[in-house]
C-alpha cells in the first residue's frame, strides 16, 4: 500500500472509533465499557459514540501510577467472547506449556554420523540422516556439538518427536552456503506476476511432515505453484468426518455433530467454515460492523481464495453428539457456512529446534518480493512444535509460521544485513506464540528497492501472540488477508518498517486485534496505534505517537467500535502483559 498524506483527513471524516477525547488521553481514559456478554455471544451492542479524537502530536510523557485496565476487568468477566480482546491464553506449544519435552539423546551428528564441526565439509547429509533415522525409530534428540557446520542443503525435520539440539546459539552455528532457489528452484506466486514465493515461504531449516514436504517441493520444481496449507497443494486432501448440525457461538467449547462415530478424544481435526455468496463469514471475521456490509468483497480475489477458513483443533471428549474441543470456538459456526469437522494432512507434532545460530553466506538483500530464499526456520503444517534459543543471521526471512498451529518460538533473534520478514505468520496459522524475541538493527544500509516489514501476520491467521519483544527495526506488519484476533503485548519497537499486502488480499485487520503495552521509541504511529483503522480492536498502553511515513485509511466505513486506554503510558498499564495475565485466569 502506498503512503497517503491525505489519510488523516479522510479518517477524520470516516472515523467512528470509540476513543478518548483529546483531553482524556492520560492514564485511565477509556471508552464507555461494553456490557459483558455471556459465553458464546458474538455480536454485542456497540458502546455509545464519543467525539472522535485525532492522533495526538508527540508530547513529553510523564510517568503515571499503575492502574488496572477497565478493559481487563471486562475481559476477566467474559474471557471467551469479549467483543474487543481475543482469548489467547492457550496460544503456543501444548496449550502454552512452559517446559518443552527433553527426549533422550539418540544420535550425535559428529560421533555417530561424521559431521565436521570445523566448517570444512558439508554437514547437511549427516544431520539429515541422523534426524531421519531418529524419526523413523520413534523420536528422540539429535545433538549438534559446539562448532561451525557448513550446510549445503535444507535441514529437514519431517517426523514427530524429534529435537535437533545444538549446544546453544552462542556455541553451535550452521553456516548455510546455498539458498532455496539454488536448492529447490525458482518459486513463483500462485497469484501470478514475477514475485518469488521464497519471499514468504520455506526455510533452510524446515519443519514439515515428510509426506507434505515432498509433494510441495515437487510441485515447486514442476512450476505448479501449490497452496501451502492444511489440505494439500490443491486444497483437496481432506474428507468430511461429520457436519456440525446445531449453531454454535464464538467462545463455545462444544459443538453438536451429526455423526460422532468417527471421532475420538485426542483426534486432531479441522473445523471448516465455508463462506456464502454474501460473504457473511468474512464480515463476521471483521466484527459484523455496519461497514462490512458495504465493503466490496467480490473483487478481493486473493482474499476469497483463502476461504474456507480452516481451524485445526483437538477433540477432548465425545459424549453422544456433543463434541468438546481443546479451545473455545474462534468464530460462530452458523448453518449458512456449512460447518463441519474434517481430516487434514498429518502434521508434524512434538518436534523442535534448539540452541543453534543459523548464519547465511553474506549476500546483499534482494529487491522487494524477489528473495532468493536465504531463509531461517520454517514451521509448516507443524502442530505443537517449537523453536528455542535460535539466532538467524543475514537472512531474507527469519522465522516463518506457514499453516502452523500451537507452536512456540522462544528466545529467537534476527540480526545482520537486514531482512524482508524477520518474522512471518501466514497461510492459516493459528494459536502460535512468539515470545522473548529480538530484531536487531541492521548492520548495513538497506539497498534501493528493498523493504522491511517486521512481525508479520496475514492470510486469515488468528489467535497468535507476540510477547516480550524488542524490535530495533521493523513494524507491526499486518499484511492484509484479513487476519483477526491477534495480540502484540509488552513490545518495545523502533517503528521504521512498513506493512505490505496486495489490494486483492482485502482488509488489513479483522476484529479483535489488540496492542497492549507497546513502547514506541521513535514516536511513529503507523501500524501500532490502530484504534482508527481496525474494527472491534483494542489499543491499550502505547506511547504517545504521531503520524508520519505510511499512513492508512480504514478499510470499513461507519462505526468501527474500537477501544483505546492508557494512551501515552505503557509503563503504567496493568496487567503489563496481556498473554501472561490471561494464562493466570485459566
Amino acid at each position: 500500500m502506498q503512503n497517503n498524506p491525505r489519510g488523516l483527513g479522510r479518517r477524520r471524516l470516516l472515523r467512528s472509533a470509540i476513543a478518548v477525547t483529546a483531553g482524556s488521553v492520560a492514564l485511565g481514559g477509556h471508552a464507555a465499557p461494553a456490557a459483558a456478554q455471556p459465553p458464546g455471544a458474538s455480536q454485542p451492542p456497540a458502546p455509545p459514540k464519543t467525539p472522535a479524537a485525532p492522533r495526538a502530536a508527540a508530547q513529553p510523557q510523564t510517568s503515571a501510577q499503575p492502574q488496572t485496565s477497565s478493559l481487563w476487568r471486562e475481559f476477566s468477566a467474559n474471557p471467551y467472547a469479549h467483543p474487543h480482546v481475543p482469548y489467547v491464553a492457550r496460544a503456543g506449544y501444548a496449550g502454552g506449556r512452559r517446559d518443552f519435552p527433553r527426549p533422550p539423546v539418540r544420535a550425535d551428528v559428529v560421533r555417530d554420523y561424521g559431521a565436521r564441526p570445523d566448517g570444512s565439509a558439508d554437514a547437511a547429509p549427516a544431520i539429515n540422516q541422523a534426524v531421519q533415522d531418529v524419526g523413523r525409530r520413534g523420536g528422540g534428540t539429535v545433538t549438534v556439538p559446539p562448532g561451525t557446520y557448513r550446510i549445503d542443503d535444507v535441514i529437514r525435520l519431517g517426523h514427530d518427536d524429534v529435537v535437533l539440539r545444538g549446544a546453544g546459539s552462542a556455541r553451535t552455528t550452521l553456516n548455510a552456503t546455498r539458498n532455496l532457489t539454488d536448492l529447490i528452484g525458482p518459486y513463483g506466486s500462485r497469484y501470478g506476476g514475477d514475485k518469488s514465493a521464497w519471499s514468504w515461504a520455506g526455510g533452510l531449516v524446515w519443519i514439515c511432515p515428510t509426506d507434505r514436504y515432498r509433494p510441495l517441493t515437487d510441485a515447486i520444481r514442476a512450476k505448479a505453484w501449490p497452496f501451502e496449507g492444511w489440505t494439500g497443494n490443491k486444497r483437496d486432501e481432506w474428507r468430511t468426518l461429520t457436519p456440525v448440525t446445531a449453531p454454535a457461538r464464538r467462545g463455545d467449547w462444544t459443538v453438536t455433530v451429526a455423526h460422532p462415530t468417527a471421532l475420538r478424544g485426542g483426534d486432531r481435526v479441522l473445523l471448516r467454515l465455508a463462506d456464502d455468496a454474501g460473504h457473511t463469514l468474512l464480515e463476521h471475521m471483521a466484527g459484523d460492523g455496519p461497514g462490512t456490509t458495504s465493503y466490496a468483497w467480490d473483487d478481493k480475489t486473493k482474499l476469497t481464495s483463502y476461504v474456507p477458513y480452516e481451524w485445526p483443533c483437538r477433540i477432548t471428549a465425545v459424549r453422544g453428539r456433543s463434541v468438546t474441543l481443546d479451545r473455545p470456538l474462534p468464530l460462530d459456526a452458523r448453518p449458512e457456512w456449512r460447518p463441519q469437522l474434517t481430516t487434514l494432512v498429518k502434521p508434524v507434532t512434538g518436534s523442535g529446534v534448539e540452541g543453534i545460530t543459523l548464519e547465511m553466506t553474506r549476500t546483499p538483500q534482494s529487491p522487494h518480493l524477489l528473495d532468493k530464499g536465504w531463509n531461517g526456520v520454517a514451521l509448516q503444517c507443524a502442530w505443537d512444535c517449537w523453536v528455542d534459543d535460535v539466532h538467524a543471521v543475514d537472512v531474507d526471512n527469519g522465522f516463518l509460521l506457514v499453516a502452523a498451529k500451537a507452536c512456540t518460538l522462544r528466545r529467537t533473534r534476527v540480526s545482520g544485513r537486514g531482512s524482508h520478514h524477520p518474522y512471518c505468520c501466514r497461510e492459516g496459522s493459528h494459536d502460535n506464540l512468539v515470545e522473548d524475541f529480538r530484531i536487531d538493527r541492521r548492520t548495513v544500509p538497506a539497498p534501493p528497492g528493498t523493504q522491511l516489514h517486521g512481525i508479520n501476520v496475514e492470510g486469515l491467521s488468528s489467535y497468535n501472540v507476540w510477547s516480550r519483544g524488542r524490535m530495533e527495526t521493523g513494524t507491526f506488519d499486518t499484511h492484509r488477508g484479513l487476519p483477526f484476533a491477534n495480540v502484540r503485548t509488552e513490545v518495545t519497537v523502533h517503528n521504521d518498517g512498513a506493512h505490505g499486502g496486495d489490494a486483492s488480499a482485502g482488509p488489513l485487520y479483522g476484529a479483535r486485534f489488540t496492542h497492549w503495552n507497546v513502547t514506541v521509541t521513535n514516536e511513529r504511529a503507523g501500524c501500532i496505534k490502530i484504534d482508527e483503522i481496525a474494527p472491534y480492536s483494542a489499543t491499550v498502553g502505547i506511547s504517545t505517537v504521531r503520524e508520519f511515513g505510511q499512513i492508512d485509511e480504514p478499510d470499513f466505513e461507519g462505526e468501527l467500535t474500537t477501544r483505546i486506554e492508557s494512551y501515552g503510558h505503557p509503563e503504567a498499564v496493568r496487567p503489563r502483559n496481556l498473554y501472561e495475565a490471561q494464562r493466570g485466569l485459566r
